[in-house]
């Protein structure tokens, strides 16, 4: 760390991953890849139907003023998950804003799905992320994000800081899908609100964009019956949307990970169980 008058200058952790896979003889195989920073990610063989990449960052969490980027391409037919191997966390900050930023490509045919573990942000953090994905009008694309603002299990609580999260979906060349949320200031009164999470310190999105998107509504629905987390489901325009709020990243977990078994007919990648 230098210091320049009265303010520091640190360090900060800067990391980049672009992925592409491609379907060969009926098998997905990475076609490329390209690392830079403390990001990285690794393809555990497991045997599944899907290939499976683990994105890793060495940093060890996010902080202020880190960026970190990940694109993933899958080329027509190909067929991968996404995830982390453990809980992303957003450290505090005293000043500058952390960055992630996601583009995800699905071409002819292609499965993706995105289910990183959840993010955690500490008391103080300061994060803007961006969520991009463009779709073939055949891809099946399904994403799942999860949030935990303050570790409940440990008594800790996100009184304050800054969150922005901010989703955009295109099909065939159409935005179908564009969602943004804005916690800042006083982020633990505001949770407390009726109108906002009602003291539930936990929430979760998934989305849905393929061609059977809409007919799997009452599926989706039966699936949250017996959840302990307050959830709902939507579809319409070719996709289904899914939420999730609860009063710890726990219940939420364990309610999310059931229904994600069942509307994907596969168990999570290895490395929620770890």
């Amino acid at each position: 760390m230098t210091t320049t008058g009265s303010d520091p200058r640190r360090q900060r952790a800067i990391g980049t991953v672009r992925l592409g896979v491609t379907a060969i003889a009926g098998q997905t195989r990475v076609a490329d890849v390209a690392e830079a920073g403390s990001m990285r990610v690794r393809m555990p063989r497991t045997g599944g139907t899907m290939l499976e990449g683990v994105f890793v960052n060495t940093a060890g969490g996010v902080a202020c003023g880190d960026h970190f980027t990940i694109g993933v391409d899958a080329s027509a037919d190909a067929r991968v998950v996404l995830a982390t191997p453990a809980a992303e966390k957003i450290y505090r900050s005293d000043g500058d804003t952390a960055r992630i930023d996601v583009h995800l490509t699905a071409q002819e045919g292609a499965h993706l799905h995105w289910l990183p573990q959840e993010t955690i942000l500490f008391d103080s953090a300061r994060l803007k992320r961006r969520f991009t994905v463009e779709l073939d009008p055949t891809a099946h694309f399904l994403a799942f994000e999860a949030l935990a603002l303050g570790r409940v299990a440990r008594g800790e609580v996100m009184n304050s800081g800054h969150l922005e999260d901010h989703w955009q979906v295109k099909r065939g060349g159409g935005l179908v899908y564009a969602d943004a949320l804005r916690l800042t200031g006083p982020i633990g009164e505001l949770l407390r609100r009726p109108s906002v999470a009602n003291g539930n310190r936990a929430l979760a999105t998934l989305l849905y964009v393929a061609p059977d998107a809409e007919a799997r509504l009452d599926e989706a629905r039966a699936l949250m019956e017996g959840a302990r987390s307050e959830c709902g489901a939507s579809a319409w325009n070719g996709l289904l949307a899914a939420r999730w709020l609860a009063p710890d990243i726990d219940t939420l977990r364990r309610d999310a990970v059931a229904f994600l078994t069942a509307f994907r007919g596969v168990e999570m990648p290895r490395v929620w169980a770890l």
